[in-house]
């Protein structure tokens, strides 16, 4: 998905020049970081007017932010260890900042899934699962891909029966992966892995994987495999949301994304697409569908899955119900 706020950051980062520019880099997350050079490196010319109304919008924004707080982490620590006491406050503090000691996990997410899956083959699937779950779901199941059937099949089945980590049972890793949860045994269990983490990994992998890794489960414990299944959510299920719902996903979907996932979509979800869509903006979709040539079901599933993550999105953060009003939650 093209994203408005990704071109602005791109535009206003290349006006900003290499040192401040890479000043600006080293706040941002590893997703973020590929997003924004990705743009950078497909932006060959922009008017002076769009630069003007980038720069413009970014000086009323920081116009209406005020630091209350210097140090905000320092402030965070210092209240909760106020209200709290010592003990309490140290068991919240590192997960509230995610700490600045899950250098093992953090570097992980900075490198590419062959790397990831060379680094942890030789590893037991419950360690390979426990590390795995740290991880963005599409990384992660980028990862397993990397993996043979059998191996990932076994990490899918312990992701989906973890039920939390104690920061102990990673000590097992090489010295990279030593320090993936801060605090030491001070910290809890985390509330990580489990039947909808799974149904998320498996929603990245494509029709075929998917449903290796689902009979897998399923002759394991059919159970686990249908609580699993009731929790993903594909592209046709798209269906299931009520016209709002679909209103809100395509306000955050560009044409030529919708365009390449309705191509291999059904001749319903196309209709409740164009149903929801004004008459001028249906038409050049029709025209679009039609004169668009065969594409190659690869692109067609990773545009699908981009416009899946802005659903589990706009479900996360409440705006849309998935799964009808009697589904609290279906992603």
């Amino acid at each position: 998905m093209e994203d408005q706020g990704i071109h602005d950051a791109a535009i206003f980062l290349m006006s900003l020049g290499e040192e401040e520019a890479a000043e600006v880099f080293k706040h941002l997350s590893p997703k973020e970081v590929q997003k924004l050079g990705e743009t950078i490196a497909k932006t060959r010319s922009v008017s002076h007017e769009r630069v003007d109304q980038v720069m413009q919008k970014f000086t009323s924004a920081a116009a209406s932010q005020s630091l209350l707080v210097s140090d905000t982490d320092n402030y965070v620590r210092a209240v909760l260890k106020r209200a709290l006491g010592d003990d309490k406050a140290a068991l919240l503090i590192d997960r509230i900042l995610q700490g600045g000691d899950v250098s093992g996990i953090e570097s992980l997410k900075w490198m590419d899934p062959f790397s990831i899956a060379e680094l942890l083959r030789n590893e037991h699937p419950q360690i390979v699962a426990a590390i795995l779950v740290h991880l963005e779901a599409d990384q992660t199941a980028a990862v397993l891909k990397n993996f043979t059937e059998r191996t990932r099949n076994e990490v899918m089945l312990r992701i989906a029966t973890l039920e939390g980590i104690q920061p102990t049972a990673l000590k097992d890793l090489n010295e990279v992966l030593f320090k993936v949860l801060a605090g030491g045994d001070k910290i809890r269990k985390t509330s990580m892995g489990g039947v909808k983490t799974a149904a998320e990994i498996i929603n990245m992998m494509g029709t075929q994987i998917e449903n290796t890794v689902i009979e897998s489960i399923r002759e394991f414990d059919a159970e686990l495999a249908q609580k699993i299944m009731d929790k993903m959510f594909v592209f046709e299920d798209l269906l299931k949301l009520d016209p709002k719902s679909v209103q809100m996903v395509l306000k955050e979907v560009s044409s030529d994304s919708l365009v390449i996932a309705l191509k291999g979509s059904t001749n319903d979800l196309r209709e409740l697409v164009l149903a929801n869509m004004s008459t001028r903006a249906a038409e050049a979709l029709r025209e679009d569908l039609e004169s668009r040539g065969p594409i190659r079901l690869s692109e067609v599933e990773n545009q699908q899955k981009e416009i899946l993550k802005i659903v589990r999105r706009l479900s996360d953060e409440g705006q849309i119900v998935i799964g009808g009003a009697e589904d609290e939650s279906f992603v």
